[in-house]
């Protein structure tokens, strides 16, 4: 899976334990620009470099796996957790980000009668 967005936050890399690290950072993704969504990402082990060469306010892609576990906690009660796990990030150029959709040109095979002529006046009574 894959997403392109812009980074809010980056986080330091944490050691959870001796051998296994990860590294977070959240993204505003805006498929619909009124109501962003921030969405939080980890890249873990050798992968949370992938982020040094980035900084907020950068568009990039996020490539991603969705992770999901269950678990069992000791009174026998069974959690879900799910996670967003990085695997790649590609800068945006600006050439590679995309118009809004009420800028598209229109279609070729528009109506004459659609077409906006200067010899054509809008004589509609309303």
């Amino acid at each position: 899976m894959n997403i392109s967005a812009k980074i809010i936050e980056i986080f330091d890399t944490a050691n959870v334990t001796e051998t296994f690290r990860k590294r977070e950072f959240v993204v505003e993704y805006s498929d619909n620009p009124q109501y962003p969504e921030y969405v939080k990402f980890e890249l873990v082990q050798d992968k949370c470099s992938l982020l040094d060469k980035f900084k907020v306010g950068d568009e990039v892609e996020v490539h991603f796996n969705l992770r999901g576990r269950k678990w069992t906690d000791p009174q026998g009660v069974v959690k879900y957790f799910n996670s967003l796990q990085a695997w790649r990030l590609e800068a945006k150029s600006a050439g590679e980000q995309q118009a809004p959709e009420d800028a598209a040109a229109p279609p070729a095979d528009e109506p004459e009668w659609l077409a906006d002529n200067d010899e054509k006046t809008n004589d509609l009574p309303f």
